[in-house]
C-alpha cells in the first residue's frame, strides 16, 4: 500500500474550537482502546527496566489533552515508578483537557521540530500519533531533536499503514459519530509509515546508529512502537 500524504482537518487552523474538542475526545477513546496507551506504556516499562530507574522524566510531544500520558503515569505509579510529565503541543487549545488530565503536568506551547529545551533535559521524549504527520525529512529532524533533548531514549508510537487497517477505518463510521475524526482517520492510515521506512529515516537522521539502538515492535491494533536509544544501556 503506497503512502499518500495529505493534510488532516484537525491540523488546520480553520478547524473550529468545538470541533477540535470533539475530535480530541474521539482520539482519546481510540488511544485508550486501540494501542495508544498500551504501546507507549510498554516502551516506558522497557526503558525503566533496562536502566533500573524508579523515576523518569518524560516530554510528550504533540500531547493534546495529555490523557495518554496521565493514564500511563498512574499505571506506572502502581509499579512504584514515578513519571514526571511535560506536555508540549503546537496549539494551546489542544492542551486544554475537559476531564482534568494533565493537571499535574507542565504544559508548553512550541514547535516539535525545534524543541525549546537544552540538551539532555528529559530522560525520555515520546510522541503518539505524531510521526505520520511528518514528511521523511521532518521526521528525521524530529528524531535528531528528540535524541538531543533526551538522556535515555526517544519513543515513537504510531499507526501502521496497511490495507486492512484502512478497511477497518472505513467500516468504523457508524461507531465513530464524528465525521471529521473519521475523515482524519482515513488520512492518517494512508500517510502512516511502516517499520522499514521508519528504520530507514532513523538511519538517515543518525548515520552512525547501530542496529541495537533501534527497537521496533508491533502492537494491537496496527500500532508500531519505536525505541531509539540515545546511549545503549
Amino acid at each position: 500500500m503506497q503512502r499518500i500524504d495529505a493534510p488532516e482537518i484537525l491540523d488546520s487552523d480553520a478547524c473550529p474550537p468545538a470541533e477540535v474538542k470533539a475530535v480530541l475526545r474521539v482520539l482519546a477513546g481510540i488511544n485508550r482502546r486501540f494501542g495508544g496507551v498500551s504501546t507507549t506504556q510498554r516502551m516506558v516499562e522497557r526503558v525503566a527496566r533496562a536502566v533500573k530507574a524508579s523515576r523518569l522524566s518524560l516530554l510528550e510531544v504533540a500531547a493534546g489533552t495529555g490523557e495518554v500520558t496521565e493514564i500511563i503515569r498512574q499505571n506506572m505509579a502502581q509499579q512504584k515508578i514515578s513519571l514526571d510529565v511535560t506536555l508540549l503541543d503546537r496549539a494551546h487549545s489542544h492542551l486544554i483537557s475537559p476531564n482534568g488530565y494533565g493537571v499535574n503536568s507542565r504544559r508548553v506551547v512550541a514547535d516539535a521540530l525545534s524543541l525549546p529545551f537544552p540538551d539532555n533535559a528529559f530522560d525520555l521524549v515520546s510522541c503518539n500519533l505524531f510521526a505520520h504527520h511528518l514528511q521523511p525529512a521532518e521526521l528525521a529532524g524530529f528524531v535528531r531533536e528528540g535524541l538531543r533533548v533526551s538522556r535515555k531514549a526517544l519513543l515513537i508510537n504510531d499507526l501502521v499503514r496497511h490495507p486492512f487497517h484502512l478497511a477497518l477505518v472505513y467500516a468504523s463510521l457508524p461507531l465513530m459519530r464524528n465525521r471529521t475524526a473519521w475523515l482524519d482517520g482515513l488520512t492518517s492510515v494512508r500517510r502512516a509509515y511502516i517499520a522499514h521506512e521508519i528504520r530507514s529515516m532513523i538511519a538517515s537522521a543518525l548515520p552512525s546508529t547501530t542496529t541495537e539502538q533501534v527497537e521496533i515492535s508491533h502492537h494491537y491494533l496496527f500500532r508500531m512502537g519505536v525505541i531509539v536509544w540515545k546511549n545503549r544501556y
